[in-house]
């Protein structure tokens, strides 16, 4: 089999080595030339360049925008900023849509306003929205003006709802359709349309006010005799459908629970304003794990990995100093128990192994209450038994692990004392381990604070200098 044979056409990876290699063999030519001292040396440069420049733009303009955002993110910014310029301008919006955040952001700066203006007209209300909070103030305003009055009002909609809710993921591109009039006549309407929706899977009945009367699956539509009118066929009963104001957490798990592709998003009298996708749903979905991924890390926000060192500081310093500080601790307790150390000197192999584990039980508990938390299973008042359950685990894992650490530490010191030190030193953090991950996210919950933030370090911390005071300190009362 050839390697062409073996390329998955979708291959995204495969997309990003390409077009490596065109950079590498364009700078490389380029670098050639230059060192070379031949006559018509500036027009030998100019035919590389534009052969290499076209290789480029041919291929990129056969992938998906979703393709070229993930490219642009794995570039260093030279390369980003180049390949950026070879991208056609009326891909533009539909490319900063899908790039994440920080990378946005080194594109933004080095578009001008009319650029930026141009690409923000390609876009939909809805995405717009998205793309408003990045954009400078006087493009916003001149973008703003130039929609027509419907677009306006869905502009407004779609940015004055807060940012989890759904009617901050809500778009408005949707079919409607009559409950009086044949499903003939339906068919008829629809082949009007150049293409549908994106995730099109029903047709939402409404009447002359606009209110949800049921849905018209794309199903029903087919199978039914065309001369049955829509309302002998639609669905009345159980229409899943979504208010503006409800929590996008809400509806991602609605989704995924009843296995939608698209449902109705409608006011408080019961009109439909928008839709909710799968697509809409998924991104969401995507954008909050990597936000608890990095929370739980203690970064503040999502990071260019080609970024700037000072910027690449700025988003770091907070948890590091803290962490710093935890550190410094530690150390201030493990200097307390110096005495202690000189005369046994085991101590010092020893107490690591309980930080340790103490530290990686704490981040299981604390992974699974946060992940319990996003998932809506946990409530304020579910504290205590979850307390209880983990307290549990760890007498249970301290004296199961903590005895067989102890029992090593007996055969390789030859003392039964310092493995019962080591046993009830290892069930004592991780007692506390389990209280901090229970405690940690479900006060940062009640506080109105982001549950998973800076999980991993204060856990660390805790049973950091926690269990260096616990092991020394049960040594020093009882082996010394």
């Amino acid at each position: 089999m050839s390697e062409q044979d073996e390329r998955h056409p979708d291959d995204v990876q495969q997309h990003l080595r390409e077009v490596q290699e065109l950079l590498a063999r364009h700078k490389v030519v380029e670098d050639l030339v230059h060192r070379q001292d031949m006559p018509r040396h500036e027009l030998v440069e100019n035919l590389v360049h534009k052969q290499h420049v076209a290789e480029l733009q041919a291929k990129l303009d056969s992938l998906h925008p979703a393709d070229i955002a993930y490219i642009l993110e794995a570039l260093p910014l030279e390369d980003r900023l180049f390949v950026w310029d070879l991208v056609k301008a009326e891909r533009d919006g539909d490319i900063l849509l899908e790039v994440s955040d920080a990378v946005r952001e080194s594109l933004i700066e080095t578009m001008d306003p009319h650029e930026l203006k141009a690409a923000a007209e390609t876009l939909d209300a809805d995405e717009l929205a998205d793309l408003a909070p990045d954009l400078p103030p006087e493009v916003m305003l001149d973008v703003f003006q130039s929609l027509d009055s419907e677009e306006r009002e869905q502009l407004r909609a779609a940015m004055s709802f807060p940012e989890e809710s759904v009617g901050a993921l809500m778009d408005f591109d949707m079919v409607t359709v009559r409950e009086d009039v044949t499903l003939e006549v339906v068919l008829r309407y629809l082949r009007r349309f150049d293409e549908l929706p994106d995730h099109t899977d029903k047709l939402f009945v409404i009447d002359r006010e606009d209110h949800l009367k049921g849905i018209l699956t794309l199903e029903s539509l087919l199978i039914n005799d065309p001369e049955m009118v829509v309302g002998e066929v639609m669905h009345k009963e159980n229409v899943i459908s979504f208010e503006p104001e409800d929590e996008a957490d809400d509806a991602a798990q609605a989704f995924e629970r009843y296995d939608l592709v698209s449902a109705p998003v409608i006011d408080a009298e019961k009109r439909v304003i928008g839709r909710l996708t799968v697509a809409d749903v998924v991104d969401y979905i995507r954008e909050e794990s990597e936000h608890e991924i990095l929370s739980h890390a203690g970064l503040r926000e999502e990071e260019d990995i080609f970024a700037s060192v000072w910027d690449s500081v700025k988003n770091r310093w907070a948890w590091l100093a803290i962490n710093l500080v935890t550190a410094f601790i530690a150390s201030r307790v493990i200097g307390a128990f110096e005495g202690s150390i000189e005369k046994l000197v085991a101590l010092a192999a020893l107490m690591p192994i309980v930080a340790g584990i103490g530290g990686n039980s704490g981040n299981q508990t604390v992974t699974m209450i946060v992940r319990a938390i996003a998932m809506g299973q946990v409530e304020q008042t579910a504290m205590q038994r979850l307390m209880r359950k983990e307290m549990g685990v760890a007498v249970v894992n301290g004296l199961v692990w903590g005895g067989l650490l102890g029992l090593l530490a007996w055969f390789l010191y030859g003392s039964a004392s310092l493995g019962a030190v080591m046993t009830a030193a290892m069930t004592l953090n991780l007692l506390l381990a389990a209280c901090a991950g229970v405690l940690i996210p479900m006060v940062r919950l009640r506080f109105g604070a982001d549950p998973a933030m800076g999980g991993s370090v204060l856990i660390t911390a805790l049973t950091d200098s926690g269990g260096f005071f616990i092991f020394l300190g049960l040594a020093t009362l009882f082996l010394l």
